[in-house]
């Protein structure tokens, strides 16, 4: 089965807090599983996404706070990150935002997608080494996982980038917190099976490049003796798209569709679809 989520982009949107609230409530009465929302933590001239120049002053809102204003806003909506850029957060301080998120939001963060970023004076804003930081996420994965999964005796973990002992954290989530992998590379691709509930790959690759990266993400979960099967597979997706690319997707074993767009566009997508991606 194939499920439907939505793209929020703050850098198009804004962050005005009645037109968050606006959306997520109209985007939940659609029908949708979930809403994604981007991260940037700062941006600088000369910076370019995907060899365009990136303006300076996109609206890039805090995801986690973001998320929850909208959870507040809503009842079933789940909670997404496309990506949060997990070499930037300690995972100490991220493990406790994350579980207070899906705390007060009654267990709805479930869609919570980590990346590296692209943007080497955005790493070095932040004191991260940018040719070390697919193994600063790594890491940071296995932190989370550990710190919110603990218990009062505490966990213990000796890394390149992190170390600690006998560490407590409280609360934990309701539940055990999905954590899905987004990058357009093998290397993310490794990392989604290897450590990954899921995988989200970018937009820009090209259909043999996204078997081949399947197959990469497949075959390192089985050599992490993991199930390739139990991995969910996120892709972006078109408001426009039609029903011969939905099964398409459904063939090449999707499970979840994210589209953006304004609110009537979605509300026409989720009358073409939600409700009908199941059958067939």
């Amino acid at each position: 089965m194939i499920t439907f989520s939505v793209s929020y982009s703050t850098p198009m949107f804004g962050v005005d807090p009645d037109r968050l609230a606006a959306f997520a409530r109209h985007v939940e009465a659609c029908g949708f599983e979930g809403m994604y929302v981007p991260e940037h933590v700062a941006l600088y001239p000369g910076a370019t996404f995907g060899g365009h120049p990136v303006p300076t002053t996109l609206p890039y809102g805090d995801p986690l706070e973001l998320l929850l204003f909208a959870a507040a806003a809503t009842e079933r909506l789940l909670l997404g990150t496309g990506v949060l850029l997990l070499p930037y957060h300690h995972p100490v301080v991220l493990a406790k935002r994350l579980a207070t998120v899906d705390r007060l939001s009654k267990g709805r963060l479930r869609l919570l997608t980590v990346g590296l970023g692209s943007l080497p004076g955005e790493a070095a804003a932040m004191g991260v080494d940018f040719a070390s930081r697919g193994r600063r996420a790594d890491e940071a994965i296995d932190v989370l996982r550990l710190l919110m999964t603990g218990d009062e005796q505490g966990v213990s973990f000796a890394g390149e980038f992190f170390a600690f002992d006998s560490l407590c954290s409280f609360p934990q989530p309701a539940a055990p917190l999905p954590i899905h992998v987004g990058g357009s590379s093998a290397a993310a691709a490794r990392r989604a099976g290897r450590r990954g509930d899921g995988w989200f790959p970018g937009g820009l690759l090209s259909p043999q490049e996204r078997r081949a990266q399947l197959a990469i993400v497949r075959s390192a979960a089985e050599e992490a003796d993991r199930d390739p099967s139990a991995l969910q597979y996120t892709r972006w997706g078109s408001s426009t798209m039609t029903e011969e690319t939905l099964e398409r997707l459904r063939e090449e074993g999707v499970t979840r569709v994210v589209v953006g767009g304004t609110e009537d566009e979605l509300e026409r997508f989720a009358g073409r679809f939600i409700g009908r991606a199941s059958s067939g």
